[in-house]
């Protein structure tokens, strides 16, 4: 599976000091890191089918993934527990990804935004429904309205707040 490949050859190449670093944050919530990591997988696997040709650069299927990854994390994790504990730790986790893998100044500012705009979502939606009862389906319609109307990201002061953002490859 290309998904599996991808996340293990990722790892494969981390230094060690990066290594345990990210060994610190999910050695001590061992069922928060291993959903986040279920849910790293259904994310990009579905990410890719609905966005093939932009899920795995800085297009419209990127900002896409990374607001549905959160919002799954989010619904995995409530699902055992609290959703502040959720959020802090889907947070705490998806901002460590930024930090362990860098990308330019830009692509970090694109990844981190929208990743809030995948927790602020998934908070949005929490108080109207139970959430031992949230399915991946809930987001997937209304996070491809929102990456219809993304906005391109030109530089690190542009805000598009509420707005999910990419990159014009093109420009």
């Amino acid at each position: 599976m290309r998904t599996f490949s991808v996340i293990f050859s990722t790892i494969r190449a981390m230094s060690f000091k990066k290594i345990l670093k990210l060994l610190s944050a999910v050695l001590p919530h061992p069922l928060f890191s291993f959903l986040s990591f279920y849910a790293t997988v259904r994310a990009f696997s579905i990410a890719q089918k609905l966005y093939p040709k932009t899920a795995s650069k800085n297009g419209e299927g990127n900002a896409f993934r990374h607001a549905f990854w959160c919002c799954l994390i989010m619904m995995y994790c409530c699902k055992i527990s609290s959703p502040e504990k959720a959020l802090n730790f889907c947070k705490k986790i998806t901002d460590l990804h930024e930090e362990l893998f860098p990308n330019k100044p830009l692509e970090t500012k694109m990844d981190l935004h929208n990743n809030k705009i995948g927790m602020d979502y998934f908070m949005e939606i929490l108080p109207g429904i139970h959430r031992q009862f949230f399915e991946k389906n809930f987001f997937i319609e209304e996070l491809q309205k929102k990456t219809a109307n993304a906005k391109v990201l030109k530089s690190l002061e542009d805000d598009f707040a509420g707005e999910l953002v990419y990159l014009d490859e093109n420009g």
